[in-house]
């Protein structure tokens, strides 16, 4: 009795000896494949069906687990990269949002509106770097009945987006009527100069919050001619160019 007492407490110590090595490799495993696979990370998803050409909302959108070994670069993981952003493509529940089939949405404000793109070149001209909502005046130079002629084109028209190039400012695209459309693309195509002026947007009037002083009067008083001299030594010089141009035709 005694005998298969001390057999059984042995094959007992030697069960959990060999049952503490088994757990230790299958630790010790896990530990490997856990390196290998690295860290878990959330990527974002679509939580429902979502249309294309649909602003992408909050609840449109959920995250899930993955191992970050397997993450691309173009899976999104920050929530900002869907401001403004539409899919190309119908998304299914589950499926993964790239960065590669989401576009910035339409900035157009009425349904009736165009963006065309005015790239900067030789004949296009920006007189200052230009923002998203900025207002601006076009000006033109083009040959009318024989004759250089050179006159406003159109008047406040919205900035709705700029372009770049390597960070650099490279164009915009401007807001217009779809009736306006034909003539502005018209005239980008073949005018001799076109050039994009800034309007300045709030200077024609004094601010509330400005009180009229006989400096500030005067001060403007001062500016209205100077305008008016720069405006017709700019027509006369205009005008200049515009005959020798038409002798030498």
């Amino acid at each position: 009795m005694l005998e298969s007492k001390r057999r059984a407490i042995i094959f007992f110590i030697i069960a959990i000896l060999l049952a503490a090595t088994s757990g230790y490799l299958v630790l010790k495993k896990v530990q490997t494949l856990n390196a290998d696979l690295g860290t878990m990370v959330n990527v974002y998803v679509a939580g429902k069906d979502v249309s294309s050409r649909a602003v992408i909302t909050p609840d449109d959108i959920t995250t899930e687990e993955m191992p970050k070994k397997y993450v691309r670069d173009e899976y999104i993981q920050d929530p900002e990269d869907f401001k403004n952003k539409v899919s190309v493509v119908p998304l299914s529940e589950g499926n993964i949002i790239t960065k590669s089939i989401l576009k910035e949405a339409s900035s157009v404000t009425e349904a009736n509106n165009r963006l065309i793109s005015i790239p900067k070149s030789d004949p296009v001209f920006f007189d200052e770097r230009l923002t998203a909502l900025d207002r601006v005046d076009i000006i033109v130079s083009h040959e009318v009945e024989g004759e250089m002629k050179t006159e406003v084109f159109m008047k406040d028209v919205k900035v709705a987006t700029i372009t770049k190039i390597d960070d650099k400012f490279s164009g915009v695209q401007l807001e217009v009527a779809l009736e306006d459309a034909p003539e502005l693309i018209h005239m980008h195509h073949y005018a001799d100069r076109f050039r994009v002026v800034k309007a300045n947007v709030g200077k024609a009037k004094r601010p509330h919050n400005v009180p009229a002083t006989e400096e500030n009067d005067a001060e403007a008083e001062n500016d209205a001619p100077a305008e008016k001299k720069l405006n017709k030594r700019t027509l006369k010089t205009a005008k200049k160019k515009s005959k020798k141009r038409s002798q030498k035709r």
